[in-house]
């Protein structure tokens, strides 16, 4: 069974809002073991919505909307649908009982607008949304389904998981389950990680595929099982051989995240951490404050000099370890001179960088914090 998403707003399209529904629902989608062929972003265009329902639905099994279901004329999705399909809309007396319903217990009076949220297509079945106004709707085509849920984010998630993917289990049956493990490296670059696994990433399962990050790599393995065990079962050796083939350069999978990691490895020796950032608006202090426990605090310096030492004030801080970050920029390339303080620990690192300018504070976060990770594990 294969799938497709579609989002619906002109503001996506501006870049006014971030589509975080895509995300929400591909993840959803994979762990049911859905494929998810394709995703697309259409302006509040009601033409334009039928056209890419249409298209959508001869490709694919489920066809998943998110957004339009407002009541304001620039929420078009329930006319696009019914034109998708050469049906109408019929108006549903209970869904507007259950606008005005809501709307009530806020005491308020819902407008004559709301009451176009009450109607659907011809033979579309409603998703009753307790937790907004616009319920969503189930359509079933000859050899497909769309689903429309709305486009707050709270709203999609909780029918989502309350919903439609029970409907979904009922409707196809979900025959397999799809898992993914996802290996983070530091420190070294695409290239570097794309030759040792090159040959994995040619094989049809498990899948391999490679994301680069500023400083960072990703690895993905995804396969299918009859169950999520027996998924996880393929992708058992197969990530053995990645973490063989890559070594250090591995600092962790899934949720781990690199700040969190090397406080836990600054922890593990009984140290907190200070920091001490130039060139960089502050970007060192911003992933350890967010990394939990174990972070003393830092200082971010005007321009790109570390100038001295400054051991007094880390101990003022109460920390037992510093890492200092300097960054500095000429033309277009950048270079980060790197600090690591702390007992019997004395270290000076210098890297260049050649990418974008743009990426170089973040990149130069994740190399000192791996260096600082390889230092001490």
């Amino acid at each position: 069974m294969n799938a497709e998403i579609i989002t619906i707003g002109t503001e996506l399209l501006l870049g006014d809002i971030l589509d975080t529904n895509s995300r929400v629902i591909a993840q959803s989608l994979r762990e049911a073991g859905v494929d998810l062929f394709r995703t697309t972003s259409i302006g509040d265009n009601a033409a334009r919505i039928a056209e890419a329902i249409r298209e959508a639905a001869a490709r694919s099994v489920v066809v998943i909307t998110t957004g339009g279901l407002g009541p304001t004329v620039d929420d078009p999705t329930r006319q696009a649908a019914a034109d998708a399909f050469g049906v109408g809309l019929e108006f549903h007396e209970s869904l507007w009982q259950e606008i005005q319903d809501r709307f009530a217990r806020f005491s308020r009076t819902p407008t004559e607008n709301n009451r176009q949220q009450a109607y659907l297509p011809e033979g579309a079945v409603a998703i009753h949304n307790p937790v907004g106004t616009a319920p969503g709707f189930i359509f079933e085509g000859a050899s497909s389904v769309v689903i429309a849920l709305p486009g707050v984010p709270a709203e999609m998630s909780w029918l989502l998981e309350r919903e439609v993917l029970p409907y979904l289990a009922r409707r196809f049956g979900f025959a397999e389950s799809l898992q993914a493990r996802v290996l983070h490296t530091a420190g070294v670059g695409e290239s570097w990680v794309d030759e040792r696994v090159q040959d994995l990433e040619t094989m049809a399962h498990p899948t391999v595929g490679i994301l680069a990050h500023p400083g960072r790599v990703d690895v993905r393995i995804v396969a299918k099982g009859a169950t999520p065990e027996a998924a996880l079962a393929v992708i058992s050796p197969v990530e053995a051989e990645i973490r063989r083939r890559l070594g250090e350069a591995v600092f962790g999978a899934d949720s781990d995240r690199l700040e969190t990691v090397t406080l836990a490895a600054f922890a593990s020796r009984g140290w907190r951490l200070a920091s001490l950032e130039a060139g960089t608006n502050g970007a060192l202090a911003a992933a350890l404050s967010a990394a939990g426990n174990g972070w003393a605090g830092g200082m971010v310096l005007a321009g790109t000099d570390l100038g001295e030492d400054r051991a007094q004030w880390m101990t003022s801080l109460g920390a037992e370890a510093l890492l200092a970050v300097g960054l500095s920029q000429s033309g277009r390339r950048a270079e980060v001179a790197i600090r690591l303080r702390a007992p019997e620990i004395r270290e000076d690192w210098t890297r260049k960088y050649g990418g974008a300018l743009l990426n170089a504070a973040a990149w130069a976060v994740a190399i000192a914090l791996d260096l600082a990770r390889r230092r001490l594990v």
